[in-house]
This record gives structure tokens, sequence and C-alpha cells, in this order.
């Protein structure tokens, strides 16, 4: 009796033993490395010294470009986060509806997701590019300009690019996401709302949105750490140029670790970003299970 009350309390946990051992060693391990790696002193070639205390996160808060960097990762996520996850409410509203040929829009939809962000950075370069871009050729071949425009005028002009094909890749997550809750609200609720006189707005606002809320939660904590972690489209299409005023805080790291050998400050960047991923995240998740909970 006694051997099979303890295989129950200790069953499922040794179940969860494998996970556990793997998040540990892969995860919350390098964490802790990191950690401590930021409150020692670290040589241009990576090795660890002593304890230095507070002195990386000093000298990361007085980089020249450090401002810029952080107001350039607030509008990065806010911009490429908002937006994507507007128009993919939206799309999946859409793709929701039964029409002709949605398998195919469905399909075409996926594919900027599923393709790499480095191939796709560098096709929109070629896109914007001023002299020999497919933009201008198809705006003058159509008569809509009479002579070349150049897309990337400005430092400002190329962060809302890179915002932009941030926007256009991200789409295709949002929508999935919620067209998996969407796909399972039982139809009888539109039906009955429908009968009582509400209409797209109404069944919209308090029978949708409502019942996807934890798709839509999901998909945007997921979006966040995602988008705020994305490297590939900034540093493809400017490599945070001209002096990192279209750097984010994962692309100044990299090139302040690699690049520039000062290894201790971009260890305190990481943590501070990792600081800031966690408390965004707990905000959000618990705004949310606030709300839940008024319902």
């Amino acid at each position: 009796m006694t051997s099979s009350l303890n295989k129950r309390r200790w069953g499922p946990y040794l179940w969860l033993l494998p996970s556990i051992l793997l998040i540990t060693v892969f995860v919350v391990y390098p964490i802790l490395i990191v950690f401590r790696l930021s409150f020692s002193e670290i040589s241009k070639s990576g090795v660890a010294g002593g304890f230095i205390g507070f002195k990386n996160y000093v000298d990361a808060v007085r980089l020249p470009a450090f401002k810029t960097v952080m107001v350039n990762t607030f509008w990065w996520v806010i911009s490429v986060v908002g937006v994507s996850t507007l128009l993919g409410v939206v799309f999946a509203l859409m793709l929701d509806r039964k029409f002709h040929g949605r398998k195919l829009v469905r399909a075409i939809l996926v594919f900027p997701w599923a393709t790499s962000l480095v191939i796709q950075a560098s096709v929109w370069n070629y896109i914007i590019k001023y002299e020999y871009g497919s933009l201008n050729n198809v705006l003058l071949n159509l008569g809509i300009i009479k002579q070349a425009i150049n897309w990337r005028s400005s430092y400002q002009v190329e962060f809302i690019w890179e915002c932009g094909v941030g926007i256009f890749v991200t789409i295709p997550f949002v929508t999935f996401c919620v067209l998996s809750g969407l796909q399972s609200i039982d139809g009888s609720l539109y039906e009955a709302a429908t009968v009582d006189g509400a209409g797209f707005w109404s069944s919209l606002f308090k029978i949708t949105l409502p019942l996807v809320r934890p798709s839509l939660t999901v998909s945007t904590v997921l979006n966040i750490i995602y988008v705020f972690n994305s490297f590939p489209i900034i540093y493809t299409m400017t490599k945070g140029a001209p002096a990192n005023k279209t750097d984010t805080m994962i692309t100044y790291l990299y090139m302040l670790s690699f690049y520039e050998r000062q290894k201790g400050p971009a260890t305190a960047l990481s943590v501070i970003g990792f600081l800031i991923l966690c408390v965004c995240a707990g905000l959000y998740m618990h705004t949310v299970m606030r709300k839940e909970e008024s319902l």
C-alpha cells in the first residue's frame, strides 16, 4: 500500500525528470553562468577574472550608443509586435471564413514565416536598392514615378524599413495562433448571438476576442521574446549602421562583444535584456490574468 502511494506521489516527477534535466543543463545553467560573468572582469579573449561588482553594468550604461540602442529596441518591439498582432487578428478572421482558394491563401501566408530571415532581409535589401532595386523598376515601368527614389535616404527611414520587414515576417505566426483559437470556438455561440440580434462587431467583442484571448496571450508573449531577440533582419540589412543608429540591443551587444571586444559590458547588456524580457512578460501575463478573473 505504501509503495503504491509513493509511486502515485513521485511517478509524475519521474516522468518530468528528463525534461527538467535538459532545461537545467541547456537553459538554467547557461543563464547562471552569464549572470556570474556579468559581475566578473572579462579579458578581450573572453577569459573570466575576479569579481568586480557592478562595473560591467556601469560601463554598459555609459556607452555612447546605449541610449540610442535602448530607444531603438523599444520602438522595434512595440511596432513589430503591435502591428503584426493587429494585422494577424484581421487575417485570422478572414481566413476563418470559408471561401474559394482558402487553402492556397493559407499556404501563401505561411511562406514569409517559413523562409529564412537572412534570405528575406537580403531580398528586401535588393527590393529597395536605389539603382537596381525591383521596387523602383516596377514603379518606373508603370509610370508612377519619373525617376528612381532613394528608399534609404536616412537612418530613420532604414529603421522603418527594418520594422516593416519584421512586421511582414511576424504576421503569419500571429495569424495562425489566433486562427487555431478561432477554430476551437463552438459555432452554436454565433448562431445564438445572431438569433438575439447581435451584429458582427457585437459578436467580435463579446464572443470572438474573449474566447481567443488565451491564444492571443501566448502568441503575444512569444512574439515579444522572439522580436526582442531578433538578430538576422537588422544585421543583414544595415549591421546597425550608421554608428549604431539602427541597432537594437541584440545586434549591438553582438558587435560590442565580437567586433569591439568589450566582453564585460556585452555580458551585462545581455543580462539587462533578459531581465527586461522577464519583467515585460510577467507584467503582460499578470494584466491578462487579472482581466480574465474579472470576467
